[in-house]
């Protein structure tokens, strides 16, 4: 009898094994395609041979992440309807939000990750659909919360390759230089080219990818609170060359955080790109005279849109140029501003 109902645990638990594979091997149909539309919510200046800043504030949703083609057409839409504005052109820096690389960590996943009323129920169906993964990213976490710090670590190496993927083939098909928003990843690098990850501290990291869809320089970091999910004060910022003139990344969009501007030679930036994220809007307040201070031409600050799970927003850009600034209006729906320098 005993022998029998080892044989009978073990076919169970076989069983229940095999159920578990199967399951994760299961990739979700694509059952939701959000709005593509956009709107041209402030056009400021006359076009010029110096090129322009064009900042998107797309409205997204956590079905928007189930593959990398889907968040695609998304963002192309956007591009097209910029390009049919005669916004687009070989001098055009466009500028995305912060963190809309961050949620790249949900390509992929079940339904249920998508239908989660919380970013903490979402990321617990990341876990049960990436076990081996997820005990892995554990052991390296390194931070006071270390189940947010394995979360966020789980797919990295994915997430690293489907950023630079995703972002570098839209600079290099749309001919733009684009200021790819933000995504966190476990000591980020540019090696070879190519973006790559480690096991250290956790980073709020962007990139800048030329017109043939190359990073432009190393990442500009923030360390990253897992716990909080909120970034930290700003490393040294990197100034790189564009079409339109120098330009720096301060991602979190408070200028409070702006550190020391000046590059390594000693030559001050001249445009400044400022992601932020779809809540949490710091006070704005002295950020005029800041940037005018600090000798800055011209400014975007943009704000990821819509919903990922109990999170929204539909946050107001900023635009500053020549010591005066103006913020889109407030309506929903993914909105372009358009600066020209």
């Amino acid at each position: 009898m005993r022998r029998l109902i080892t044989l009978l645990f073990s076919f169970a638990l076989l069983a229940g094994i095999a159920s578990y594979a199967h399951w994760i091997e299961q990739r979700p149909g694509s059952h939701y395609l959000s709005d593509l539309r956009s709107q041209v919510a402030l056009d400021l200046g006359q076009p010029g041979p110096r090129g322009n800043l064009l900042g998107i504030q797309p409205e997204l949703f956590a079905a928007d992440y189930q593959s990398l083609a889907r968040l695609r057409l998304k963002l192309a839409a956007y591009l097209d309807h910029a390009r049919d504005q005669g916004l687009l052109n070989e001098r055009t820096i466009v500028v995305l939000p912060e963190h809309i690389g961050t949620w790249l960590l949900a390509v992929g996943e079940k339904q249920e990750f998508y239908r989660a009323s919380e970013r903490r129920q979402a990321m617990r169906w990341l876990a049960a659909r990436n076990p081996l993964d997820f005990l892995g990213a554990l052991l390296n976490a390194g931070s006071d919360a270390r189940l947010d710090d394995a979360l966020l670590r789980t797919k990295a190496r994915t997430m690293a390759r489907d950023y630079q993927q995703l972002f570098g083939d839209l600079a290099r098909d749309y001919e733009i230089t684009l200021v790819a928003g933000s995504i966190v990843l476990p000591e980020p690098r540019v090696q070879l080219g190519r973006l790559e990850v480690g096991r250290g501290p956790l980073y709020n990291t962007s990139l800048v990818f030329d017109r043939a869809g190359n990073p432009l320089g190393q990442p500009q970091r923030q360390a990253f609170d897992a716990g909080a999910l909120a970034s930290q004060a700003a490393e040294r910022l990197q100034v790189v060359d564009t079409p339109a003139g120098r330009l720096a990344v301060l991602l979190g969009g408070d200028i409070s955080q702006l550190p020391q501007t000046h590059d390594r030679d000693g030559e001050n930036m001249e445009l400044l790109a400022m992601p932020s994220d779809l809540d949490g809007q710091p006070d704005d307040a002295g950020l005029d005279e800041r940037l005018q201070a600090e000798g800055i031409r011209a400014a975007l600050k943009v704000h990821l849109r819509g919903r990922l799970w109990e999170h929204s927003g539909q946050l107001q850009a900023f635009a500053f140029q020549a010591g005066s600034s103006e913020r889109s209006a407030s309506e929903r729906g993914a909105q372009l501003i358009n600066l020209w320098l």
